[in-house]
């Protein structure tokens, strides 16, 4: 009787946390449960110091051939101890509009000192590292990194996820080598499976032949 309680409370979890797609878009866990996640916008550990409006379950949603395109990466790199490790991938625009009304308050400046120290809040627009448009909102972005499956530590890629600086730059030249062969092991995986690479970002990806490269969506990610 416990066992039968359980699984319909689990059940009904889900009903409530899930939702129907958009037509063309998965939950990534139904296509690759292996790939992992760690939602940063989901909670308060981003360069904003809070959840963002718009995500509600920790959960990765992509297009169909985005997800498809994780897996055959996330097959290889498993041959080789390795996995994908998503921090964000489809993007509400209400949580870019967060993103840019945040931005316009240049008094909040709570997590500084550990994602743009050395850049004024001021500057974030000029600079390219705040937009009122997003790829992540079409559905084929992905923000990644790697994984070692023996230790379950990320690589170590030179700089944290969202760092807004030139140490994020995809070919920085200040870091060590293991981090720069980090960074090209990912960048190689990803183009080779037909993604192409952001230039300020080491952990941005979009999938060249997206479906929807000009629509942006609004549905919450949950």
């Amino acid at each position: 009787m416990k066992k039968l309680i359980y699984l319909l409370v689990l059940s009904l979890s889900l009903v409530t946390f899930s939702q129907n797609l958009p037509k063309g878009f998965v939950y990534l866990h139904n296509v690759d449960a292996s790939i992992q996640k760690e939602l940063r916008y989901l909670g308060s550990n981003n360069f904003i110091g809070k959840p963002i409006n718009g995500y509600s379950n920790n959960c990765v949603i992509v297009s169909k051939p985005t997800a498809l395109a994780l897996k055959k990466i996330q097959t290889k790199l498993k041959k080789e101890g390795l996995s994908l490790k998503i921090f964000d991938a489809y993007r509400p625009q209400q949580a870019v509009d967060h993103f840019v009304n945040w931005a316009k308050d240049t008094n909040d400046t709570l997590m500084k000192k550990q994602y743009y120290p050395k850049i004024a809040k001021s500057q974030l627009f000029n600079l390219g590292y705040i937009a009122s448009k997003s790829g992540h909102t079409r559905g084929s972005t992905v923000d990644i990194t790697l994984v070692d499956l023996k230790t379950g530590k990320d690589l170590d890629m030179g700089s944290p996820y969202d760092f807004f600086g030139v140490r994020s730059h995809p070919f920085y030249r200040k870091i060590s080598e293991t981090q720069k062969e980090n960074r090209m092991l990912l960048r190689r995986m990803m183009l080779k499976n037909g993604f192409k690479p952001y230039d300020n970002e080491w952990w941005h990806f979009t999938l060249k032949e997206e479906p929807y490269p000009k629509t942006y969506f609004n549905f919450p990610v949950k």
